[in-house]
């Protein structure tokens, strides 16, 4: 039983260590048991209409951090179970036979992985002993790796906002409409500023899935409303004589789809055109899309 308790919580510190990894390090952003976390933060949210509104996103932060926590601190304590009270040496007004095997074992794990150090149980096993120190280490890198993802989060968040004000002030001042009586030189401009800006959030998507999550209260900011107007750039620029224009419009017509595809593939999962899964986006997001 020893051995297989041992075995399991490596398994499980393993799986929580992964998956820290697969979210903050890894190109994808995709770590699978922060994934399910976060969608299930939001699917509770969504059911209730998104009254929590802009602190979904970083509560489902929470919720994956609390995660990884648990996972460290119970797959340490399958570890310890076995040597619990045996292998560690208890001060005085300390009995151990007060305490469930169970819960000393969860007590040692979480006061060891928070390095508080109380002093009341010390490992007096020289396995334990060699290995108690890599889950202090654990400890340290979860609150690095807690702090870094808030802070490495806003960035794209604030990349996503710029795009939907920019989109918003060339909705309110019929940009699609006029783009025919600009100079070709103009239209191409803006529409190539346009494309680098997609193709900024559509990697922010990509390495950073969890911004998806972070719900705009104020639909200025949000890029779920306002992204369908790119389209409408698209459509009425497609329509002017020059070459040039005609091939900007191509290339944020490209990055639109590129896009689209990362959301539907990582996110909706519906919509057969990128009108079809923006406007899935904007649903998701509780917002009327801008046409």
């Amino acid at each position: 039983m020893g051995v297989f308790l041992t075995v399991l919580g490596i398994v499980v510190i393993v799986a929580g260590l992964m998956d820290m990894f697969h979210t903050l390090l890894h190109p994808s952003g995709q770590g699978r048991l922060s994934r399910l976390v976060l969608s299930a933060v939001w699917k509770v949210s969504k059911a209730a209409g998104h009254r929590a509104g802009s602190a979904v996103g970083p509560a489902a932060m929470v919720a994956v951090i609390l995660l990884w926590v648990a996972s460290q601190g119970v797959g340490w304590a399958l570890v310890w179970y076995p040597h619990v009270p045996g292998g560690f040496m208890y001060s005085s007004g300390v009995d151990p036979a007060n305490y469930p095997d169970a819960v000393e074992a969860l007590y040692v794990s979480f006061v060891t992985l928070s390095t508080l150090g109380y002093g009341d149980v010390v490992a007096t096993d020289p396995w334990i002993r060699a290995a108690s120190p890599f889950e202090a280490l654990t400890g340290f890198a979860l609150l690095t790796a807690a702090l870094t993802w808030f802070t490495q989060i806003y960035p794209p968040l604030s990349r996503r906002r710029a795009l939907a004000l920019e989109l918003k002030g060339l909705a309110d001042a019929g940009y699609a409409e006029a783009i025919g009586e600009l100079d070709a030189a103009t239209a191409s401009r803006v529409l190539d500023t346009l494309t680098a800006d997609v193709k900024k959030v559509s990697v922010d998507f990509t390495q950073h899935t969890e911004g998806f999550y972070f719900q705009e209260s104020d639909p200025d900011l949000s890029l779920a409303r306002q992204l369908p107007y790119a389209l409408r750039l698209v459509d009425a620029a497609m329509a002017r004589p020059e070459a040039a224009a005609r091939l900007s419009a191509q290339r944020l017509s490209s990055a639109l789809e590129q896009l689209g595809s990362e959301i539907k593939e990582d996110f909706v999962g519906t919509g057969e055109n990128p009108g079809e899964v923006f406007a899935a986006y904007a649903g998701e997001h509780g917002q009327s899309p801008r046409t």
